[in-house]
């Protein structure tokens, strides 16, 4: 095991670590390095499928794509899907393996910090560098007992630190010297610099405070990064309520309604930056002007999502718009809650029991402890445009809806369904706009007439080449790369694990 190891830990949440680390994994792949991202423990409902069929985060699904690699689960071998307050699905190396209140993952984590190290052996065998991204803060000293997450795992295998700050939010010297205090020695010794992020202005003026902040801490600033507005890549999971653009007069209205546990809001990425739609997200439907097209997002308390949908007006609102000609689909939650039931018999998302849908489509699902996880790709039923996405749910759907499905996945599989009068699509496949032809066919079928097609993939790959560029231009690598040092022996993990190195 012989991959040198970079960690990027940050002073906050959403202080740019993915970005960061999908930037660096873009730079050192162009220099022919073989790079994999890691990240040990992701908090996100928002999530992919690897090539090794396994559940992970989408962030490092989009890292992976930036290192030129297939994603695996073992990039992110314990994702955590929270679908209440206080409990959350619990995936360890692609798996479900229950749901865990927060007390109950905290006894659970030294199975999982197990997981972790096994990952990591195997992505260190694989690569030459591998780039860690720390999740939240290593100041959440409530944490810091079993912490796989940031310091916990840096220590473990004796790595680096990189400290990245967000200027944006204020009090970025504040938060950086913050941070260092509240470390042990030992993890202080481990921070090798920082990196300023989100930078707007004149740099000249920020010099002063970086001259005080490497005097006061004895470390470099190994960069400033710009504010990059026009950078949209996939989120881990804070949501966006901005619009990406000024949308045309004549454009294309889209609505989704804002659930409290929305799961892979990254499906409408690609419509949130098309130049012809007006895209919203809507938390309450009392008052809302009219639409084209509602879309049902995917749900990680399905039932629970549908009670909102009930309290905000929505089904009031969806029964006024289809009948006034409006069209409507459902995306894997979504889509169950389009149904006549859903039936939770385990009690998998919550309290077990079972909820009338909305009715729209004649489908009845039960939600199951076994979760399909599948890439796929197929075609559009109604128009034959070819489409690429991936399947996660724990829900199984039965019913005369089916008979009419919107999807042929395989050439063999049928998916989804469509109601008799073309008004509603329901399917299970997330990813549904990817595709520029499937894209250009459902806001064709949306009422739109001559919509662009346009190519989301090649995009986030000119995205993820500006970033690259941004960041070698930003970043000191001459300085930073020389830190960065193989991580430790199978001998240290094995020590570490408090069992015998096998050889």
């Amino acid at each position: 095991m012989s991959a040198r190891t970079l960690m990027v830990q940050g002073t906050t949440s959403d202080a740019g670590k993915s970005t960061l680390v999908a930037g660096l994994c873009r730079v050192m792949h162009r220099r022919g390095v073989r790079v994999a991202p890691f990240k040990r423990q992701n908090m996100s409902l928002n999530s992919a499928v690897g090539a090794d069929g396994g559940e992970m985060g989408r962030a490092q699904a989009l890292q992976a794509q930036a290192a030129g690699i297939e994603p695996t689960s073992d990039m992110n071998p314990v994702l955590l899907k929270p679908n209440s307050d206080t409990g959350a699905q619990v995936i360890i190396q692609g798996r479900a393996v229950g749901e865990l209140n927060a007390a109950q993952y905290h006894d659970y984590k030294r199975i999982a910090r197990e997981a972790v190290l096994a990952s990591y052996e195997r992505l260190a065998d694989a690569y030459e560098l591998i780039l860690v991204e720390g999740a939240g803060s290593p100041a959440e000293i409530n944490l810091r007992a079993g912490d796989i997450a940031n310091m916990g795992f840096a220590e473990a295998i004796d790595c680096p630190v990189l400290l990245i700050a967000d200027i944006a939010r204020g009090g970025v010297f504040a938060h950086l010297v913050g941070t260092l205090a509240l470390l042990s020695e030992s993890e202080r010794a481990r921070v090798t610099g920082f990196v300023i992020n989100r930078f707007r202005g004149d740099q000249a003026l920020l010099q002063p405070g970086l001259e005080w902040l490497e005097a006061h801490t004895g470390r470099p600033v190994f960069g400033v990064l710009p504010y990059l507005p026009g950078l949209h890549l996939d989120a881990e999971d804070a949501i966006s309520r901005v619009p990406s653009g000024e949308p045309a007069a004549s454009a294309l209205r889209v609505l989704v309604p804002l659930l409290p546990r929305i799961a892979n809001h990254t499906d409408f990425d690609p419509l949130r930056q098309h130049p012809q739609i007006d895209f919203r997200y809507v938390q309450d439907a009392k008052d809302l002007g009219g639409a084209d097209l509602v879309i049902l997002p995917g749900s990680k308390s399905v039932r629970a999502d549908l009670a909102w949908l009930h309290e905000g007006g929505w089904a009031r609102y969806l029964e006024h718009h289809l009948r006034y000609g409006g069209k409507v689909i459902g995306i894997c939650g979504g889509f169950q809650v389009l149904g006549e039931r859903i039936a939770d018999p385990e009690g998998i998302e919550g309290a077990p029991g079972e909820s009338a849908g909305l009715g729209w489509l004649k489908i009845q699902t039960v939600l199951y402890q076994e979760k399909q996880l599948r890439n796929v790709s197929g075609r559009l039923t109604f128009d034959g445009a070819r489409v690429r996405g991936y399947e996660i749910h724990m829900g199984q759907s039965t019913g005369g809806a089916l008979d009419r499905p919107a999807l042929l996945l395989d050439e063999v599989r049928a998916d989804g369904a469509m109601s008799a009068d073309g008004q509603i699509l329901g399917t299970y496949v997330h990813g549904l706009f990817e595709e520029p032809s499937a894209s250009a066919a459902l806001l064709r079928w949306a009422g739109f007439a001559l919509p662009l097609a346009l190519d989301h993939a090649r995009r986030r790959e000119e995205m993820l080449d500006g970033l690259a560029d941004a960041v070698e231009s930003a970043l000191d690598l001459s300085r930073l790369l020389p830190k960065v040092r193989a991580g430790t022996t199978r001998a240290a993990l094995s020590r570490v694990r408090g069992r015998p190195c096998k050889s």
